[in-house]
């Protein structure tokens, strides 16, 4: 069904909308960044295999609001 799917002619395609979309000076940049991001997500992926997460938080309730508070008379 998705046979060739992702050609050659596919990616140039995609480049050239790119590049009339972004224009020629952006596109660099653009790929630059996607792949710091995905380098970073990578590393961030491999460094929380180890560790536990983290206990919840909790926080005392606020006397005025668990007994409806001065406003509540």
């Amino acid at each position: 069904m998705f046979e060739g799917a992702f050609s050659p002619f596919h990616w140039l395609l995609v480049l050239a909308i790119a590049l009339v979309v972004f224009g020629p000076k952006r596109v660099p940049e653009i790929g630059t960044n996607l792949g710091a991001a995905i380098r970073g997500f990578r590393e961030a992926l491999r460094g929380e295999e180890g560790r536990p997460a983290p206990p919840p938080v909790s926080r005392p309730a606020d006397p005025d609001t668990r007994s409806g508070g001065p406003e509540a008379k």
